[in-house]
Protein backbone atom coordinates (compact mmCIF):
# COMPACT_ATOMS: atom_id res chain seq x y z
CA UNK A 1 0.00 0.00 0.00
CA UNK A 2 1.07 3.81 -0.74
CA UNK A 3 -0.07 6.41 0.99
CA UNK A 4 0.39 10.08 -0.49
CA UNK A 5 -0.91 13.20 0.78
CA UNK A 6 -1.97 16.62 -1.08
CA UNK A 7 -0.67 19.83 1.23
CA UNK A 8 -0.19 23.42 1.08
CA UNK A 9 0.24 25.92 3.61
CA UNK A 10 -1.89 28.14 1.37
CA UNK A 11 -5.64 27.69 0.22
CA UNK A 12 -7.23 28.62 -2.80
CA UNK A 13 -4.24 26.78 -4.94
CA UNK A 14 -6.07 23.55 -6.14
CA UNK A 15 -5.16 21.16 -3.17
CA UNK A 16 -8.07 19.22 -3.35
CA UNK A 17 -9.48 19.69 -6.62
CA UNK A 18 -5.60 17.61 -7.61
CA UNK A 19 -6.48 15.07 -4.42
CA UNK A 20 -10.59 14.10 -6.29
CA UNK A 21 -9.01 14.47 -9.70
CA UNK A 22 -6.03 11.74 -9.05
CA UNK A 23 -8.00 9.41 -6.83
CA UNK A 24 -10.26 9.36 -9.78
CA UNK A 25 -7.54 8.47 -12.01
CA UNK A 26 -6.39 5.84 -9.68
CA UNK A 27 -9.60 4.34 -9.40
CA UNK A 28 -10.27 4.19 -13.20
CA UNK A 29 -6.84 2.30 -13.52
CA UNK A 30 -8.70 -0.56 -11.57
CA UNK A 31 -6.28 0.47 -8.22
CA UNK A 32 -8.71 0.61 -4.46
CA UNK A 33 -8.09 3.71 -3.99
CA UNK A 34 -9.18 5.48 -0.42
CA UNK A 35 -9.38 8.87 -0.29
CA UNK A 36 -9.51 10.63 3.10
CA UNK A 37 -10.50 14.31 3.77
CA UNK A 38 -8.70 15.31 6.90
CA UNK A 39 -10.17 19.21 6.14
CA UNK A 40 -12.86 20.47 8.41
CA UNK A 41 -14.02 22.18 5.28
CA UNK A 42 -15.05 18.69 3.63
CA UNK A 43 -14.49 20.31 -0.15
CA UNK A 44 -13.62 16.81 -1.08
CA UNK A 45 -16.39 14.88 0.60
CA UNK A 46 -18.66 17.36 -1.29
CA UNK A 47 -17.34 16.94 -4.52
CA UNK A 48 -18.05 13.14 -4.11
CA UNK A 49 -21.27 13.36 -2.80
CA UNK A 50 -20.57 12.02 0.70
CA UNK A 51 -21.44 12.74 3.93
CA UNK A 52 -20.25 11.57 7.07
CA UNK A 53 -22.85 8.63 8.67
CA UNK A 54 -22.77 10.49 12.05
CA UNK A 55 -20.68 13.23 13.67
CA UNK A 56 -17.40 11.66 13.56
CA UNK A 57 -16.56 12.96 17.09
CA UNK A 58 -12.03 12.72 16.15
CA UNK A 59 -11.67 11.00 19.66
CA UNK A 60 -13.84 8.27 19.01
CA UNK A 61 -11.64 6.64 16.07
CA UNK A 62 -8.30 7.83 17.71
CA UNK A 63 -9.59 6.42 21.30
CA UNK A 64 -9.76 2.85 19.23
CA UNK A 65 -13.44 3.34 20.67
CA UNK A 66 -14.88 3.10 17.01
CA UNK A 67 -12.95 1.42 14.30
CA UNK A 68 -12.25 3.68 10.97
CA UNK A 69 -13.76 1.01 8.96
CA UNK A 70 -17.39 2.61 10.21
CA UNK A 71 -16.44 5.70 8.80
CA UNK A 72 -15.79 4.49 4.88
CA UNK A 73 -18.31 5.10 2.25
CA UNK A 74 -18.35 4.22 -1.20
CA UNK A 75 -18.90 6.67 -3.26
CA UNK A 76 -20.21 6.31 -7.45
CA UNK A 77 -16.78 5.17 -9.13
CA UNK A 78 -16.10 1.98 -8.77
CA UNK A 79 -12.53 1.01 -6.68
CA UNK A 80 -13.11 4.60 -4.79
CA UNK A 81 -14.19 4.97 -1.61
CA UNK A 82 -13.71 7.73 1.11
CA UNK A 83 -13.86 8.82 4.72
CA UNK A 84 -15.73 12.18 4.65
CA UNK A 85 -14.86 14.84 6.91
CA UNK A 86 -17.36 16.92 9.05
CA UNK A 87 -17.34 20.17 11.25
CA UNK A 88 -16.07 17.88 13.92
CA UNK A 89 -12.56 17.78 12.23
CA UNK A 90 -11.82 21.29 13.92
CA UNK A 91 -11.43 19.08 16.88
CA UNK A 92 -8.96 16.89 15.28
CA UNK A 93 -5.79 18.31 15.15
CA UNK A 94 -6.42 19.13 19.56
CA UNK A 95 -7.19 15.41 20.13
CA UNK A 96 -4.34 14.07 18.42
CA UNK A 97 -2.28 16.71 20.39
CA UNK A 98 -3.79 15.17 23.67
CA UNK A 99 -3.13 11.52 22.53
CA UNK A 100 0.36 12.72 21.66
CA UNK A 101 1.10 13.71 25.33
CA UNK A 102 0.14 10.73 26.78
CA UNK A 103 2.41 8.78 24.55
CA UNK A 104 0.21 7.97 21.25
CA UNK A 105 2.16 8.86 18.79
CA UNK A 106 1.44 8.79 14.92
CA UNK A 107 -2.02 7.67 14.81
CA UNK A 108 -2.67 8.98 11.72
CA UNK A 109 0.00 6.05 10.42
CA UNK A 110 -1.67 3.42 12.87
CA UNK A 111 -5.66 4.37 11.67
CA UNK A 112 -4.87 3.78 8.26
CA UNK A 113 -2.34 0.77 8.54
CA UNK A 114 -5.13 -2.01 8.60
CA UNK A 115 -6.59 -0.38 5.10
CA UNK A 116 -3.48 -2.46 3.34
CA UNK A 117 -5.50 -5.42 3.18
CA UNK A 118 -8.29 -3.54 1.04
CA UNK A 119 -6.30 -0.79 -0.64
CA UNK A 120 -2.92 -0.07 -2.78
CA UNK A 121 -3.48 3.29 -2.62
CA UNK A 122 -3.99 6.10 0.22
CA UNK A 123 -5.31 9.61 -0.53
CA UNK A 124 -4.83 12.20 2.19
CA UNK A 125 -6.31 15.42 1.61
CA UNK A 126 -4.42 17.60 4.48
CA UNK A 127 -5.98 21.47 5.81
CA UNK A 128 -3.66 24.47 5.16
CA UNK A 129 -1.56 24.45 8.58
CA UNK A 130 1.18 23.20 10.04
CA UNK A 131 0.19 21.22 13.09
CA UNK A 132 0.21 18.17 15.20
CA UNK A 133 -2.18 16.83 12.11
CA UNK A 134 0.32 18.02 9.82
CA UNK A 135 3.33 16.30 11.23
CA UNK A 136 1.50 12.89 11.68
CA UNK A 137 0.66 13.29 8.09
CA UNK A 138 4.32 14.12 7.13
CA UNK A 139 5.57 11.09 9.03
CA UNK A 140 2.92 8.75 7.22
CA UNK A 141 3.00 9.44 4.03
CA UNK A 142 5.12 8.09 1.55
CA UNK A 143 4.78 10.93 -0.71
CA UNK A 144 3.99 14.65 -0.25
CA UNK A 145 2.41 16.46 -3.40
CA UNK A 146 2.50 20.09 -3.37
CA UNK A 147 0.65 22.08 -6.04
CA UNK A 148 1.75 25.74 -6.12
CA UNK A 149 0.30 28.65 -8.70
CA UNK A 150 3.63 30.53 -10.21
CA UNK A 151 4.10 33.28 -7.83
CA UNK A 152 6.29 34.75 -5.12
CA UNK A 153 4.27 34.44 -2.47
CA UNK A 154 2.85 30.38 -3.07
CA UNK A 155 6.49 29.92 -3.50
CA UNK A 156 7.09 30.64 -0.33
CA UNK A 157 4.91 28.06 1.17
CA UNK A 158 6.37 25.23 -0.50
CA UNK A 159 9.66 27.08 0.50
CA UNK A 160 8.66 26.95 4.30
CA UNK A 161 7.15 23.10 3.55
CA UNK A 162 10.58 22.53 2.22
CA UNK A 163 12.34 24.04 5.46
CA UNK A 164 10.44 21.99 7.87
CA UNK A 165 11.45 18.76 5.57
CA UNK A 166 14.95 19.39 6.21
CA UNK A 167 14.53 21.00 9.65
CA UNK A 168 12.69 17.32 10.70
CA UNK A 169 15.52 15.22 8.75
CA UNK A 170 12.77 14.05 6.43
CA UNK A 171 13.60 12.68 2.94
CA UNK A 172 13.22 15.44 0.34
CA UNK A 173 12.81 13.07 -2.18
CA UNK A 174 9.38 12.61 -0.56
CA UNK A 175 8.30 16.26 -1.46
CA UNK A 176 7.33 16.95 -4.55
CA UNK A 177 5.50 20.61 -5.93
CA UNK A 178 3.62 20.88 -9.14
CA UNK A 179 2.45 23.95 -10.63
CA UNK A 180 -1.13 24.55 -10.83
CA UNK A 181 -3.54 27.42 -11.98
CA UNK A 182 -1.37 28.76 -14.25
CA UNK A 183 -2.49 31.43 -16.67
CA UNK A 184 0.23 31.78 -19.66
CA UNK A 185 -1.38 35.13 -20.17
CA UNK A 186 0.67 36.47 -17.33
CA UNK A 187 4.29 37.06 -17.68
CA UNK A 188 5.45 35.75 -13.79
CA UNK A 189 3.95 32.05 -14.97
CA UNK A 190 5.27 32.09 -17.75
CA UNK A 191 8.76 33.17 -16.74
CA UNK A 192 8.37 30.25 -13.99
CA UNK A 193 7.40 28.17 -15.83
CA UNK A 194 10.42 28.31 -18.16
CA UNK A 195 12.73 28.67 -15.50
CA UNK A 196 11.30 26.60 -12.48
CA UNK A 197 13.28 27.96 -9.26
CA UNK A 198 16.21 26.03 -7.97
CA UNK A 199 14.52 24.41 -4.89
CA UNK A 200 11.66 22.51 -7.34
CA UNK A 201 14.21 20.43 -8.64
CA UNK A 202 12.66 17.51 -7.63
CA UNK A 203 8.97 19.09 -8.90
CA UNK A 204 6.53 17.20 -11.77
CA UNK A 205 7.05 18.38 -15.01
CA UNK A 206 3.15 18.72 -15.74
CA UNK A 207 1.40 21.66 -14.74
CA UNK A 208 -1.95 22.14 -14.50
CA UNK A 209 -3.68 24.82 -16.42
CA UNK A 210 -5.79 27.37 -15.29
CA UNK A 211 -9.44 27.04 -16.70
CA UNK A 212 -12.88 27.84 -15.77
CA UNK A 213 -14.01 23.77 -16.79
CA UNK A 214 -12.51 23.09 -13.43
CA UNK A 215 -15.57 25.22 -11.48
CA UNK A 216 -18.17 22.35 -12.95
CA UNK A 217 -16.73 20.17 -10.57
CA UNK A 218 -19.30 21.87 -8.07
CA UNK A 219 -22.30 21.81 -10.61
CA UNK A 220 -21.65 17.72 -11.22
CA UNK A 221 -19.98 17.20 -7.82
CA UNK A 222 -18.08 14.97 -9.43
CA UNK A 223 -13.81 14.49 -10.61
CA UNK A 224 -13.17 16.14 -14.35
CA UNK A 225 -12.59 13.45 -16.08
CA UNK A 226 -16.01 11.86 -14.81
CA UNK A 227 -17.94 14.68 -16.95
CA UNK A 228 -15.28 16.19 -19.55
CA UNK A 229 -12.36 14.04 -20.91
CA UNK A 230 -10.91 16.49 -23.87
CA UNK A 231 -10.31 19.87 -22.02
CA UNK A 232 -6.73 20.54 -21.72
CA UNK A 233 -6.98 20.99 -18.08
CA UNK A 234 -8.59 17.21 -17.76
CA UNK A 235 -6.01 16.03 -19.92
CA UNK A 236 -3.11 17.42 -17.63
CA UNK A 237 -4.56 15.93 -14.65
CA UNK A 238 -4.26 12.47 -16.42
CA UNK A 239 -0.68 13.16 -17.07
CA UNK A 240 -0.06 14.36 -13.54
CA UNK A 241 -1.70 10.98 -12.50
CA UNK A 242 1.03 9.13 -14.70
CA UNK A 243 3.74 11.62 -13.07
CA UNK A 244 2.37 10.84 -9.66
CA UNK A 245 2.35 6.92 -10.31
CA UNK A 246 5.76 6.75 -11.85
CA UNK A 247 7.50 8.34 -8.08
CA UNK A 248 5.43 5.38 -6.14
CA UNK A 249 7.16 2.07 -5.77
CA UNK A 250 4.04 0.24 -5.40
CA UNK A 251 3.03 0.53 -8.93
CA UNK A 252 6.66 0.24 -10.84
Amino acid sequence: METIAFFNLKGGVGKTTSAVNIAWHAANEGIPTLLWDLDPQGASSWLLKSKAKTKSEPKRFLSGKSPMGEFVKSTDFTNLDIIPADFSYRHLDQQLTLQSDQGRHNLIGKIIAPFSEKYALIILDCPPSFSELTEQVFDTADSLFVPIIPTHLSLRTFEQTRDYFKEHKLKPKRLHAFFTMVDRRRSLHRIMLAHPPAMLKNGLSTSIPYAAVVERMGDHRAPLPAFDKSSAVSLAYKQLWQDIKATLSEFN
